[in-house]
């Protein structure tokens, strides 16, 4: 499952969210809600992991906008294919 959106790629694996950009990879790793959530999200993720690159890109910082414009691309993703995330 990949798209590109605005130059972003993402791809949802077993237990992660990979999103490419510019030779860079973000590696998201994504979980069920837990039971005691009120969400009826199908992922959560949690934004304080999100924070720099993957290796060798892992010195590079992930800047606010560009946050942003990975989560819109991964929530399009996911929506495409009928699921849903929620960010925490």
């Amino acid at each position: 499952m990949a798209r590109r959106a605005s130059g972003y790629q993402v791809e949802v694996t077993e237990g992660a969210i990979r999103v490419r950009r510019a030779g860079k990879t973000l590696t998201i790793p994504a979980a069920p809600p837990d039971a005691e959530s009120d969400e009826d999200a199908d992922f959560m993720v949690r934004l304080d992991d999100l924070d720099h690159w993957d290796a060798p890109d892992d010195e590079t910082p992930i800047e606010v906008d560009e946050l942003q414009k990975i989560l819109d691309a991964v929530e399009k993703q996911l929506d495409k294919h009928g699921l849903s995330v929620d960010f925490e």
